[in-house]
């Protein structure tokens, strides 16, 4: 650029139409309108970089960025461990329900025995009490038709020594006797 600036010189540049005929661009200090617009393009960028301290502010920029992120860094790290504390915590909780089940089932199961047994036991004293009972019941049964029966014999005998008596004797003894046997009988019966 130093040479472009101590002699000024014009140039041209030429082109080639499609039709075969030369064409010729403008440039102006050896450079054409490509090269201007790159010029353009860097002198905007270093007047940004001096002027708009640019660099300062991406650096400003930056720093903010990576303090955010550090920040969100050790938030993430606080969190971790809360989140590594309630881990343990449900972990613990979860070994003591798993503790406090099997010991609820043991219990269970002994006191099923328990209740097995003791069912057991009941239902053999109550067979033994009510086939006491029922023997008993029988026995009176039994007492109850032999004494029926005694009174059914004992009456019939009656009957039969009054109408022997009846046929056998005169009437005043008849009925005098009839009537101490029959007294008798029925003292004996009650």
């Amino acid at each position: 650029m130093m040479q472009a600036a101590e002699t000024p010189v014009e140039t041209t540049a030429e082109t080639v139409a499609h039709g075969g005929e030369a064409h010729a661009e403008p440039t102006l200090l050896g450079l054409n309108a490509e090269g201007w617009v790159y010029t353009g393009v860097a002198i905007f960028i270093v007047l940004a970089v001096v002027l708009g301290k640019v660099p300062a502010r991406i650096a400003e920029a930056l720093d903010a960025r990576i303090a955010g992120v550090k920040k969100q860094l050790d938030e993430a790290a606080v969190l971790r461990a809360e989140a590594e504390v309630l881990l343990a915590d449900a972990k613990a909780r979860q070994a003591a329900a798993v503790a406090d089940a099997a010991a609820i089932r043991t219990r269970a199961e002994t006191e099923a025995k328990e209740l097995v047994a003791a069912s057991q036991l009941a239902a053999s004293e109550s067979i033994a009490r009510r086939t006491a009972a029922a023997e008993s019941r029988i026995v009176a049964a039994e007492r109850a038709a032999a004494a029926e029966l005694k009174a059914e014999v004992a009456v019939q005998v009656t009957r039969a020594a009054a109408t022997i008596i009846a046929a056998r004797s005169d009437s005043a003894l008849k009925t005098r006797l009839t009537e101490d046997a029959i007294a008798g009988l029925e003292r004996k019966l009650h």
